[in-house]
């Protein structure tokens, strides 16, 4: 039989991976750390669970109190426990994620020293393992394009396929085919509703305007591929 005193104590954090689109990139909501370890080093938003409260309570309270960024949705990405993660302790990390438009710029509080929007394509070494964690927030971003609407909330009300590619090809970080991108979104049900206007912002000859549908979740699925 084990008892208590055959285990060493840890402890249990948050980390949160939370993406938009600002100014044409892919950005991460990313802190300096003010404290040791890894002073100074850029991180991932996040901190201890209190003993008095659940993990998701936790990650609602410590993305507030680094950033000043609250009224998120957000999900559960993964379980991050390898045993030398944190030089402190034995340390296991619930890892959340958020991917939303029209965020606020952030405001550094707590132990956090600074507090900003880095785009993906520029972060570079971050503490502890934050740089995978970081990884596999932005693959999880991606894969939601594939088979959700999220796209479209990035778009004004009304907006056209150019506008919404773009969206694609700034998260997904490709280079999209122009018609074959009209193809298929268009050929998905429910995804978008012609408003019956068009507009020339795009440049060129005027382009077709639509609506977010209600679809919630897209089939055909738009699978990635280089030139899709």
């Amino acid at each position: 039989m084990y008892s208590p005193s055959d285990f060493p104590p840890f402890a249990v954090t948050v980390d949160l991976v939370v993406l938009t689109v600002r100014s044409d990139a892919l950005c991460a909501l990313l802190v300096r750390r003010g404290e040791a370890p890894y002073r100074g080093r850029w991180a991932l938003p996040g901190g201890f669970v209190q003993v008095d409260e659940s993990v998701d309570a936790a990650a609602v309270r410590e993305l507030a109190e680094e950033t000043g960024v609250s009224g998120l949705h957000l999900e559960q990405l993964g379980t991050y426990g390898e045993p030398r993660r944190d030089p402190r302790m034995r340390v296991v990390s619930v890892a959340y994620l958020a991917l939303a438009p029209d965020l606020p710029v952030p405001v550094a509080g707590t132990d956090a020293a600074a507090a900003s929007w880095v785009p993906v394509s520029e972060v570079g070494a971050l503490a502890f393992d934050h740089a995978r964690i970081l990884a596999d927030g932005v693959e999880r971003a991606r894969a939601k394009l594939e088979y959700t609407p999220l796209g479209t909330a990035f778009c004004s009300a009304e907006f056209t396929v150019a506008e919404l590619r773009r969206v694609y090809e700034i998260v997904w970080g490709v280079s999209l085919d122009p018609r074959n991108f009209h193809r298929k979104v268009t050929g998905v049900e429910g995804l978008l509703v012609p408003t019956g206007g068009s507009t020339s912002r795009d440049g060129g000859r005027p382009a077709a305007l639509y609506r977010r549908g209600d679809a919630v979740v897209l089939y055909p699925p738009l699978v990635r591929a280089s030139g899709a």
